[in-house]
């Protein structure tokens, strides 16, 4: 008895520790990237960004209310399309990809693109939210030493963050997501973090393994007035 008892304490300790080391990489992420403070007072954000695909400079618009709405706006050959999530629902509309009107997300599209309307980041007061965090120890990315962190939403969906150890800033992302209604991992590339308002610090530079190239950010504005019409569904 006094050995297991030995044993379910050391348990508890170490699990206790587990959990301490992944709230000090996350401290010292958010200490890298402005301070939690900070990133609480964000609550909308517009950023002008481009994609260079087959010659073509493609502009993207991105409007986002903090757990609320986001809406993609994409310029194709003067063919303008948007992708649109809000908290009632989600539509697409791209016209150069054939399509005549608006047409709703599926159900698998639709819980994926609600998680992304927390732009404060889902690290941030984490607990409160209902996800957990475990520290996985450490992994390389291309050369970069990285904490890696899995994030298991309240949805029951889990997220790899990798961290990197010296700058503190989230480099690479792994998330689960459907396409043609099969589950795959979608892996996203942070880099060139940029001072902001508030002095919270952004990546300017995104790889996403569902574009073709990565998406260059040229333009941040932080807590602009964005009006309800613009998440409106239009053809």
């Amino acid at each position: 008895m006094k050995s297991t008892a030995t044993m379910l304490v050391a348990l508890a300790l170490s699990v206790s520790a587990i959990a301490q080391s992944a709230d000090e990489v996350i401290d010292k992420h958010f200490d890298a990237i402005g301070g939690k403070d900070s990133w609480r007072k964000v609550t909308s954000m517009k950023m002008e960004a481009t994609v260079s695909t087959q010659g073509m400079d493609i502009p993207i618009t991105v409007y986002q209310v903090h757990n609320k709405a986001m809406k993609q706006e994409i310029n194709v050959m003067n063919m303008v399309g948007y992708v649109i999530m809000t908290t009632e629902g989600g539509w697409n509309f791209l016209p150069f990809m054939g399509q005549t009107a608006p047409e709703p997300m599926t159900k698998d599209d639709l819980e994926v693109g609600k998680e992304q309307l927390d732009i404060q980041s889902e690290l941030l007061d984490y607990t409160a939210k209902g996800h957990s965090v475990e520290l996985l120890g450490k992994e390389d990315v291309d050369g970069t030493e990285c904490h890696k962190l899995k994030l298991t939403r309240k949805s029951g969906r889990a997220a790899t963050y990798l961290i990197d150890t010296k700058t503190n800033y989230i480099v690479r992302t792994i998330s689960k997501v459907m396409a043609n209604g099969q589950e795959v991992d979608q892996t996203q590339n942070f880099s060139n973090y940029q001072k902001q308002p508030f002095g919270i610090l952004v990546p300017l530079s995104m790889e996403n393994s569902g574009l073709p190239a990565p998406l260059l950010i040229s333009k941040v504005e932080i807590n602009p007035t964005i009006e309800s019409s613009v998440f409106e569904v239009k053809k």
